[in-house]
Order: C-alpha cells, then sequence, then structure tokens
C-alpha cells in the first residue's frame, strides 16, 4: 500500500475526497479516495483534470485509466467506496456518504499520523486525521478534482451494471436521477430493489 509505504519513511502524504450520486433516486453513493506524497504534481501526472461534472464522460474515462496506471506503479494510490441504496435510506444519506469516507480513507492510511485530508464541501475525515474542508475544492483543488473522477467513473460504470438488471427504468442514461424519464419510469413499475425510498416522497 502506498500510504504504508510512504509513511515509514516519513513521507507526507496528501488525500483527496469527494463524492458523487448525493442526490439521485437510485443506486448508491461512490466517495472517491485519491492519495499521493507530498509535492505530487497533480496537473501534470493527469493533464486535464477537472471536476467531474465540467468535463466530458470519455475526458473523465482517460484521467480513470492514468490514474489507475499511476496506481500500478505505486507512485498513487486510490480507493472507491459505496453505500448502498438500502444504507442510505437506513442512515441517511449524510450518514452513509461520511461511512464511506471513512472507510476509503483508513483504506489507504490505516494511521493518521503524517497524513494531511483535504475533502470537498462539507465532507469530512476522521476526527484523528489532520483535515480541511474546502468549499468547491472540486474546482480549485486537483487532488480533490481527481477524487471526484474517480467517484463519477466508478458510481457511473456500477449504474450501467445495474441498468441491465433493472432496464425498464433506463439508468444507463440517467444514472438514477430525478429526470422526467425516470419519474416516469417510477410511476409505471414502482420501485426497485435499488431505489432510494427516502427520495421518492415527492
Amino acid at each position: 500500500m502506498v500510504a504504508a509505504i510512504a509513511l515509514r519513511t516519513m513521507q507526507r502524504m496528501i488525500i483527496g475526497v469527494d463524492e458523487a450520486g448525493r442526490g439521485p433516486l437510485a443506486g448508491p453513493v461512490c466517495v472517491g479516495v485519491v492519495c499521493v506524497p507530498k509535492g505530487f504534481k497533480v496537473r501534470r501526472a493527469f493533464p486535464g483534470v477537472a471536476n467531474s461534472k465540467a468535463i466530458s464522460e470519455k475526458e473523465r474515462e482517460r484521467i480513470y485509466k492514468l490514474v489507475q496506471e499511476r496506481a500500478k506503479t505505486g507512485e498513487i494510490a486510490f480507493r472507491a467506496r459505496f453505500s448502498s441504496a438500502s444504507a442510505i435510506d437506513a442512515k441517511g444519506i449524510t450518514r452513509a456518504v461520511r461511512s464511506a469516507v471513512f472507510r476509503g480513507v483508513r483504506a489507504l492510511a490505516p494511521e493518521p499520523e503524517g497524513v494531511r485530508v483535504l475533502l470537498d464541501g462539507l465532507l469530512q475525515a476522521p476526527l484523528e486525521y489532520e483535515q480541511k474542508t474546502i468549499i468547491r475544492g472540486d474546482e480549485t483543488i486537483a487532488i480533490i478534482s481527481l477524487a471526484s473522477i474517480v467517484a463519477k467513473v466508478r458510481r457511473d460504470r456500477r449504474m450501467k451494471r445495474l441498468a441491465k438488471k433493472y432496464p425498464e427504468y433506463g439508468m444507463e442514461q440517467h444514472k438514477g436521477y430525478g429526470t422526467k424519464a425516470h419519474y416516469k419510469a417510477i410511476k409505471k413499475h414502482g420501485p426497485s430493489a435499488i431505489h432510494r425510498r427516502t427520495f421518492l416522497h415527492s
């Protein structure tokens, strides 16, 4: 594990965190977590990195492939952690996201010493980690932008797989978000096992 190796040599690590899928009516929420050594040039290593919402699916996939390649060489490490629709209904979206954040951060850096976590929006890491939450961090901080791409790519891929299991909802197109077509399908077929019941009140 990159984080563990680096920490043994007392090299400081930076972790970026963002989520994808907070608002949809169906499917999981996904948290992307990326770990790099302090001083690692994220924008140089990943040309075009930006908030996942600001770039095309093709561009997200291109950058994600670079993430995988860098991870194979041991230069960086990353994880994607999900919380399911049933977990969201049971815990609420805030706690479900927090659970995924905690699992992702601890997977990359089991010990907090020498680690600084940068998170988007209102996300929080476990309290024992040095951390900073940055509003619109996915737009301004490259390591958070990279985490947003990891989260978005992994969630979109998951939704495309789920669309094959629940073809009547068209989730390969809207990824679970509340489009007119999606609401129409829910009205016709009723909610599926991956719909968030607590999001369907309206």
